[in-house]
């Protein structure tokens, strides 16, 4: 969401609910180049580099929130997407610097097809690069790392079936 956290979906929750744990329908997106590398963004708040990814709004589908994220975090349009997995159990939890709790129910998508330019800064990022499989840029320590390595293998394994975890 374009705008201020707090005006989120989300951050109007967290406003009623302080830290408890919420589970959020939310998604990441994997997009390739025509040399088969990967589109990280650089967030804006801790610097880290991530794969394009974001919660759901009201009145938004999750192949909505995929268009929305992805156009805020990068300036590229989705156009066609395959779903390659969704995470909701309960290990996918995981407490924010904030000390917001969430269990993810993520939908993982492979963007088939795109279009525009990409847009290096953005409100949300301050950076935004196509990387080499064999070479990933290191994400947040902890839960992130492990999930990005469980994201690539499930995309890896994909025979054209959702994974559901």
């Amino acid at each position: 969401m374009s705008g201020k956290w707090s005006e989120s979906y989300t951050g109007q929750l967290r406003q009623l609910v302080g830290h408890r744990k919420l589970i959020i329908p939310s998604i990441r997106a994997i997009i390739h180049n025509d040399k088969g590398e990967v589109l990280f963004i650089k967030r804006r708040g801790d610097g880290s580099w991530a794969l394009p990814a974001g919660a759901i709004e009201l009145e938004e589908s999750i192949f909505q929130c995929l268009q929305r994220e992805v156009q805020e975090e990068t300036g590229l349009y989705v156009l066609e997407a395959t779903l390659i997995s969704i995470y909701t159990e309960p290990r996918f939890s995981v407490v924010t610097s904030y000390s917001d709790e969430y269990q993810g129910f993520e939908f993982l998508y492979r963007v088939d097809r795109w279009s525009g330019l990409i847009a290096n800064v953005t409100d949300e990022t301050t950076a935004a690069h196509f990387f080499p499989l064999n070479n990933l840029p290191s994400t947040s320590p902890g839960y992130w790392a492990n999930h990005q390595i469980e994201v690539f293998e499930d995309l890896k394994d994909f025979q054209g079936v959702p994974l559901i975890k």
